[in-house]
């Protein structure tokens, strides 16, 4: 009954599940809290199926099967399958994929009125959100010490075309009720933003308790201090769960062709509208892009902005296909070795 509460149902569980089903709330470098029908705890991975056997590692959100170990951390033995996943590219050049959260029913994507708010980095935002699987909504933190909310609203709905658009405040109230609307018992969301946003302060609002830890505004700049410092997941007193998460100075692509395809919908359509299939969208004649340019349907500035995520999405993913393959090698490999010791060992 209590994993159920966490949004976990039976049929997630393969047919040769072995263990206790739950819950990553929080990941701490190599040890994950965790809640099942035994309470909360905490966990570690099993070497052998994660570090040999390369079973997929888990994150924030992800349901897992555990062995209980009496008066200790459990052993986590496995990854189930995930409706949802957001991950970044790691900072690391040599880490590929960095895991942010998974299983989680919508996109919070912050970003603040007072300074920190940026309709190219949202958009950079939204195409992550889009990739994940599941459904975004903006929401605009610190409607407080917003100088022109009218600008920013609009210019939120034209980067983030067809989702919806909130504007609060977690210091007067202004516009919970409405946030709190999507936030359905069993449903997930995470929260997503730059270091200030208000992302804990707005995860407090929405519980009507101090659940975060959180940061005074600056006097010099009128930016909050960053005070989360891993992702955690909170059950609220109404049923949802949210998942915190530290704020990202750098939000890099990976794997996002589908996440642009939603984000850039009107400009993708343009593409069969050109005169020419192999059309490059730079000089050649009966070009939709530069014609929709020209008439002020689309702004230079969002196209550039396609065509930066596109380029730095396509060198991801050729990137993600070679670390993949390496993956892939170092697990035959270690089969290999395994394969000889058993077979001296007889």
């Amino acid at each position: 009954m209590l994993l159920e509460q966490y949004g976990f149902s039976p049929a997630l569980l393969p047919q040769d599940a072995q263990g206790l089903p739950a819950r990553i709330t929080a990941v701490h470098r190599d040890r994950f809290a965790l809640v099942s029908e035994e309470g909360e705890g905490f966990g570690r991975l099993k070497t052998k199926e994660y570090y040999t056997a390369g079973e997929l590692f888990p994150t924030v959100g992800d349901f897992v099967l555990i062995r209980p170990v009496p008066g200790g951390d459990s052993q986590i033995l496995r990854t189930l399958a995930r409706k949802s996943f957001f991950a970044r590219h790691d900072p690391d050049p040599n880490a590929g994929e960095q895991a942010v959260a998974a299983n989680f029913d919508v996109v919070f994507l912050l970003q603040s009125l007072n300074r920190d708010f940026n309709p190219r980095r949202l958009e950079r935002y939204l195409t992550l959100a889009w990739q994940s699987g599941a459904s975004p909504a903006v929401v605009l933190t610190k409607a407080d010490l917003a100088e022109d909310r009218a600008q920013a609203v609009r210019l939120a709905q034209e980067a983030a075309i067809g989702v919806p658009v909130y504007v609060v405040s977690a210091k007067t109230g202004e516009g919970l009720g409405a946030l709190s609307s999507l936030l359905r018992p069993g449903v997930t969301a995470v929260f997503l933003g730059s270091s200030g946003v208000g992302k804990s302060s707005l995860v407090n609002a929405l519980a009507d308790e101090a659940l975060m830890a959180t940061g005074a505004i600056r006097e010099d700049d009128d930016r909050g201090r960053h005070t989360t410092t891993h992702r955690q997941l909170f059950l609220l007193p109404g049923g949802a769960m949210v998942i915190d998460t530290p704020g990202m100075r750098a939000l890099g692509m990976w794997e996002a062709s589908a996440g642009l395809g939603e984000t850039f919908a009107e400009v993708e359509a343009l593409f069969g509208q050109c005169r020419f299939r192999d059309c490059r969208h730079e000089t050649e004649p009966g070009c939709a892009v530069r014609a929709a340019i020209e008439s002020g349907a689309l702004s230079p500035e969002r196209w550039e902005s396609y065509r930066s995520l596109q380029r730095e999405a396509k060198y991801s993913e050729d990137q993600s296909a070679y670390l993949r393959e390496k993956q892939q090698r170092n697990k035959n490999i270690a089969k290999q070795i395994r394969q000889l010791e058993r077979g001296g060992k007889r």
